[in-house]
This record gives structure tokens, C-alpha cells and sequence, in this order.
């Protein structure tokens, strides 16, 4: 019989190392598949909630927050293009020129596990931003990929338009934040392990293992 596993999946829409982490956490859950059954919940992290909506320039974002030199940004971008290639997930790099607010974006996820669709949306919105260079923060957009995820977008446009949801987002953050996450993406596996970091599948995979021979 599968071990269940809870997991809470902690990341930001804006996080490259989130979309490998949770590519990577999958394709260790379907080579596990028959030893773990894992119900995943996206939790919400925001890496930059002082962005206005218009959102920031990249390269001066990180040059600003991190002290990258355009060089290091264009090695780094390589890479997380590499390691996405790796797991199946495109990035687009010269597409993507701006980093945007992603509140919306969580408030919606909130929403969406309520409904079920929780990881149609996350893996929809991973696209919009890496792959396809849109602005997670845009209404539009977000309303766009509700439907697409079999979400009702008349609802979704209802939350967008009002606070819906605020509150519930802001305490899972603070939540998450007060038990020492501080940098993502953090796979919390039964509320007792982490797992910090878009690691490689073979590190979920022999973590996973390890876990549910412990547990």
C-alpha cells in the first residue's frame, strides 16, 4: 500500500527555482508511484511584496536586491534554462524582462484549492510568467488562466476585483514565515521535513524514499 504524504509546497509565482522545484518534485513523485501518494498544497511566498503593479525591470531588480552584475544574470539565467530543459520546463529567457507583484496571483491559489484546481492554476501561471513572458500581476491574464485551469472566471474576476481571500493569504504567509522559511521554494513533507531548494529529481526521489521508510 502507497505511503500518504502531505506536502506543502511553498514558493512564489515569480520564483524560477520554484518551477524546477515542483517539476522536479513530480516527476520523483510518479517514479515513486505505487510506494508514495502525496496530496500537495501550494502555499504562498512572496519574494518581492513591495513591487508596484507595473512591476521592475529584471536586471535592475537583481541588480538592485542581489548586486548581480549583468554577467552573473546572464550565467544564472543559463542555468535555471538548463536545469528546466532538464525536467521539462521551458523558459524563455528573452521573454522575460520584468518582474511584477504576485499577491493576486496567491489570493487566486487560495481560492483555487478550495475548488480543486489548485495545481492546474500553479502550473498555468509557472507558464504565463517563464515561458510565455506575461504579467502574473495582470487581471486579465489571471482571469484567463482561471478559466483555462477550470476555474470559473466570472468568480475569479469577482475575488480580483475585491479583497477576497486577503486575509487568508496574509496568514499563510506570516504562518510560514514565523516557522523560519525565509527562502524558496521549501517542500515541507508531514508537517516534520523540509526539503529546501529546486533540488534534482534524484534528491526528491531518495528523500522521498526516506521519509516514507521513516514514517
Amino acid at each position: 500500500m502507497a505511503q500518504h504524504m502531505k506536502i506543502d509546497f511553498v514558493s512564489d509565482v515569480s520564483c524560477p527555482w520554484c518551477a524546477i522545484g515542483l517539476y522536479s518534485l513530480e516527476e520523483a513523485l510518479q517514479r515513486l508511484d505505487g510506494e508514495v501518494r502525496a496530496d500537495i498544497t501550494f502555499q504562498p511566498f512572496e519574494l518581492n511584496p513591495q513591487l508596484p503593479p507595473e512591476g521592475e525591470d529584471i536586471d535592475e531588480h537583481l541588480a538592485a536586491k542581489y548586486g548581480a552584475s549583468p554577467e552573473q544574470s546572464q550565467s544564472n539565467r543559463e542555468a535555471i534554462r538548463a536545469r528546466g530543459e532538464e525536467v521539462g520546463f521551458t523558459f524563455s529567457m528573452d521573454k522575460r524582462s520584468r518582474i511584477y507583484n504576485t499577491f493576486d496571483a496567491h489570493r487566486l491559489l487560495y481560492w483555487a484549492a478550495e475548488e480543486g484546481r489548485q495545481r492546474e492554476l500553479k502550473h498555468a501561471l509557472f507558464k504565463a510568467y517563464f515561458t510565455d513572458g506575461d504579467n502574473p500581476g495582470s487581471h486579465e491574464l489571471l482571469v484567463r488562466l482561471a478559466g483555462e485551469a477550470g476555474l470559473d472566471p466570472v468568480r475569479a474576476r469577482e475575488i480580483l476585483t475585491s479583497d477576497a481571500y486577503a486575509q487568508e493569504t496574509r496568514e499563510q504567509e506570516n504562518f510560514f514565515l514565523e516557522q523560519g522559511i525565509h527562502s524558496v521554494p521549501a517542500v515541507i513533507i508531514n508537517d516534520r521535513y523540509l526539503i529546501s531548494g529546486g533540488q534534482p529529481v534524484d534528491v526528491f526521489e531518495q528523500a522521498l524514499r526516506q521519509i516514507a521508510s521513516e514514517e
